[in-house]
């Protein structure tokens, strides 16, 4: 039980399973290990781990990364199921490389399940270095104004393990990092995007490359449509080189005009070129910017970060791959109307003496950051920066945006 991808959700009766990280989706994982009948080996690097653990756990190992490794070598689960947050290059992971210890991520299990219990229930997933929540959110709300119960699940809000397991869900909007990927082993989901790739969380992967190939994994194998960013030639790359299902379609989101198998910006309308029924000729209006003024400061249409429209235009082909709106014409439209941002996002929090306080702290790469500062004026703004660098330069960063900038106050 221990060649790759062996274990199938029926052995899990009575296997021993290793699980790593008693967080949020740990304790989900452990919920739906104990309904399954596995006996749990719960793995921590905190004295209190299993506090909250309510279901039976038959062993538990508290230490540093390097204690956790080795009480893998000791216990030899049949399984192992980690925590987004354990690294690819850390410790546990590579000695269960090592022993070749199946592998899978809370992602793995969920989507295993999902094929147990209800296998009608597609899932569209999105990863991407920056856009992600956003993108899920609103592909969510325009799944649900064409009458469908589409949560936004996976690296955002309740764990899919626990969704999946309540099963009341007709479709899932499923954000995918990185991390989540690199364990992920047999999803196949209906429609697959990655929006963008630049440098993030090098020294969780060990590297770009490593870091890429993990992302590109939301590709294998998508059977409708596999959507790229056509300002990105790394994702379609990614398209090229994925192992998707026969008749899976490469779809584009452009802020330009689209060509045919696209869709992109036509002075203010969101246009479909890639699935409407004339798109070798014309294409059609699903949506127009003052649909996301909202989201803008002021409330101005003309003022929307470009970011954002790409966002829309990414969920709407995903969306738009799920058969239901096709008798909802207006779902795009009215989703991104209803659609809420997340909290931290180029909010503005406060205003006096002729300063507005702006709060982007979800932006915790180059990536993103650059995406918030270059829609500023020139020489306005007072950057507050600090964290980690999880590995990336920050110098191009610095070279792009300090024309927009006042000054920084760097922590």
């Amino acid at each position: 039980m221990t060649t790759a991808d062996a274990i199938s959700l029926e052995d899990l009766a009575g296997a021993r399973v290793g699980v790593v990280g008693a967080g949020r989706t740990g304790l989900a994982v452990i919920e739906a290990l104990s309904d399954l009948g596995a006996r749990i080996h719960l793995l921590d690097t905190r004295s209190d781990a299993a506090d909250a653990v309510t279901a039976p756990l038959e062993r538990v190992t508290v230490g540093d990364d390097a204690a956790l490794a080795d009480a893998l070598a000791q216990c030899r689960p049949d399984l192992l199921i980690v925590s987004p947050g354990v690294p690819a290059t850390g410790p546990v992971l590579r000695r269960a490389e090592r022993a070749g210890l199946e592998t899978w991520s809370e992602i793995e299990l969920a989507w295993r399940l999902q094929r147990a219990t209800r296998p009608e229930v597609p899932w569209l997933t999105v990863t991407g270095t920056d856009g992600k929540t956003t993108t899920v959110g609103m592909l969510s709300a325009m799944l649900g104004a064409a009458g469908l119960r589409a949560p936004a699940v996976g690296n955002i809000g309740v764990p899919t393990v626990a969704v999946v397991a309540e099963g009341r869900a007709d479709a899932l909007a499923v954000e995918l990092s990185s991390f989540q990927l690199h364990t992920t082993r047999t999803l196949s989901p209906l429609a697959a995007a990655c929006l963008n790739v630049a440098a993030d969380h090098l020294d969780w992967h060990g590297g770009m490359e490593a870091y890429a190939a993990d992302k590109a994994r939301v590709y294998a194998p998508a059977r409708r449509a596999a959507v790229y960013n056509v300002a990105d030639a790394a994702t379609l790359a990614m398209v090229e080189g994925a192992d998707v299902a026969e008749g899976c379609r490469a779809i584009g989101f452009t802020l330009g005009a689209p060509g045919p198998g696209r869709l992109g910006l036509v002075a203010d309308a969101l246009i479909d070129r890639a699935w409407c029924a004339d798109r070798r000729r014309a294409g059609r209006e699903l949506a127009v910017l003052a649909d996301l003024a909202h989201l803008a400061p002021g409330g101005r249409a003309d003022r929307l970060p470009a970011h954002l429209v790409a966002d829309a235009l990414a969920a709407a082909a995903l969306a738009l791959a799920h058969g239901a709106l096709a008798d909802h014409p207006g779902a795009v439209a009215e989703g991104l109307r209803a659609f809420a941002p997340g909290a931290h996002r180029i909010a503005t929090v406060a205003r006096g003496g002729g300063v507005t306080w702006v709060d982007d702290s979800k932006a915790t790469n180059a990536h993103s950051a650059r995406a918030a500062l270059s829609g500023l004026p020139e020489g306005s703004c007072v950057w507050i920066v600090g964290g980690d660098t999880k590995g990336a330069d920050l110098r191009p960063l610095v070279a792009a945006v300090r024309t927009r900038l006042r000054a920084a106050v760097v922590v």
